[in-house]
């Protein structure tokens, strides 16, 4: 998700780090690639570089196909691939975030929809298209929501006045309402401070509530109104519901609202792993710093946020993507051809499927990788999700217009939350600021 989205704290050095996988002498000239065609990848994930260049190195071992791969600093790729597009030998694969990305590079997209990558989607819906053309085709998959400690649940199932006695009950904003009330209400009892971990609002951590939340009033207004590509203005249909999960995390949590403007995402995931809260908004890529503080894999599940929406009995996590392949349209016929056929190597062979699955550890949503489990819980729990009969909530924040308007939102989330501010500033920074950003990025 995304200023990008921060989920791990990655070091990562600000020099751009050129790897060239097999190319003999680090020649790119169009006769030096054997008749076949060659890859020119542009990787975004600098902690992934490592297993990118193996992986190449072992495709040319394997076809004699040249590939290359560069990969761009932290926060340095839409600076870098301006720069390596408008070069002679210029990235025959690249990556978009999303339709806001998208719309930056849809000049250099090609048509996907006939490629092995895109066949096999599990759920073709995911892929990102332009009208029929499918333009970008996700390689990791991600699930936010709330993670529950499954422990202490089973613990608060056991009091008397339990709202609810198994998990599968709380499937709508007032059922989970009632169970972080009785929670908070017996905490001394449950041995917790709260039924949610702070919601902090140090930028480790609010990206949390500006974007991942904000994404639930998004979805089931876009999800109304039939939008599918940016719209230039919003209604805030769905304002109310945001309000109301949102005073949610503040009544019931380990942390008063005074203090959120310097609580930090290390602090909720600590809150969380030592067990003094039963609820922790996040997703499947905080199993890593989880499992670091000593959780157990069986002690976590995961739970959809309910705002409190019409027909959210039947909603699922929210599961997404900003991680899309697209190939270079201006790339030589022959050279779209063997990037076509790499991706398809990658996704389909037993290198690639074990290189992105296990060394990489993405969530792939390809149907080769049916038989790949997973030892992270939270993807277990996503997996069982998707299968689950429920609708996932798609990630629509990645049409947000800018990274002003993210904080301008989160703001005035916080002083609303502080009691600085009123939730009319919040609306405000919803609505007027989605028209305001829109049109100074178009």
């Amino acid at each position: 998700m995304m200023n990008r989205v921060v989920k791990s704290a990655i070091a990562v050095s600000a020099v751009v780090a050129m790897s060239f996988g097999a190319f003999a002498a680090c020649g790119s000239s169009s006769a030096s690639d054997n008749g076949k065609g060659k890859v020119y990848y542009l990787n975004f994930k600098p902690e992934a570089a490592d297993q990118w260049v193996a992986l190449a190195k072992e495709y040319t071992k394997e076809t004699g196909v040249q590939v290359k791969v560069q990969t761009a600093a932290s926060n340095t790729y839409e600076q870098t691939l301006k720069s390596e597009i408008a070069k002679t030998e210029a990235p025959t694969l690249f990556q978009v975030n999303g339709p806001v990305g998208y719309n930056n590079w849809k000049k250099y997209t090609a048509d996907l929809s006939k490629t092995e990558v895109y066949k096999q989607l599990s759920d073709q819906k995911v892929a990102l298209k332009d009208g029929d053309k499918v333009v970008g085709v996700p390689y990791a998959m991600e699930t936010y929501g709330l993670i529950y400690n499954k422990d202490l649940l089973n613990k608060y199932f056991a009091l008397s006045d339990a709202a609810v006695k198994d998990i599968k009950e709380i499937n709508s904003f007032s059922k989970l309402k009632e169970v972080a009330d009785g929670i908070q209400k017996h905490k001394s009892e449950l041995g917790v401070e709260g039924a949610f971990t702070s919601a902090g609002f140090d930028s480790s951590s609010d990206w949390r509530f500006k974007t991942h939340l904000a994404n639930l009033p998004l979805y089931y207004e876009f999800k109304d109104d039939n939008v599918t590509t940016q719209p230039a203005k919003i209604k805030g249909s769905y304002l109310p519901q945001y309000k109301q999960i949102f005073d949610l995390y503040l009544k019931d949590s380990t942390t008063a609202p005074t203090q959120l403007s310097s609580k930090t995402g290390d602090d909720a995931n600590s809150e969380f792993a030592l067990g003094k809260a039963v609820f922790y908004q996040n997703g499947t890529w905080a199993w890593s710093d989880l499992s670091k503080a000593g959780m157990k894999a069986d002690s976590l599940g995961m739970l959809p946020i309910y705002i409190g929406a019409k027909g959210e009995e039947k909603q699922g996590l929210a599961t997404g993507s900003e991680n899309y392949w697209c190939i270079n349209s201006h790339a030589s016929a022959k050279d779209q051809k063997a990037t076509e056929d790499f991706l398809k190597w990658v996704v389909t062979s037993d290198k690639g499927k074990d290189t992105l699955s296990k060394k990489m550890g993405f969530t792939t949503p390809f149907k080769s990788f049916a038989d790949i489990k997973s030892d992270n819980p939270l993807t277990e729990a996503a997996i069982a999700d998707s299968k689950s009969g429920t609708t996932a909530v798609t990630w629509n924040f990645t049409m947000m217009p800018s990274e002003t308007w993210k904080n301008n939102l989160g703001q005035a989330l916080l002083e609303y939350a502080q009691g600085t501010g009123k939730w009319s500033a919040v609306k405000a920074a919803f609505v007027d600021g989605w028209a305001s950003e829109y049109s100074a990025t178009h």
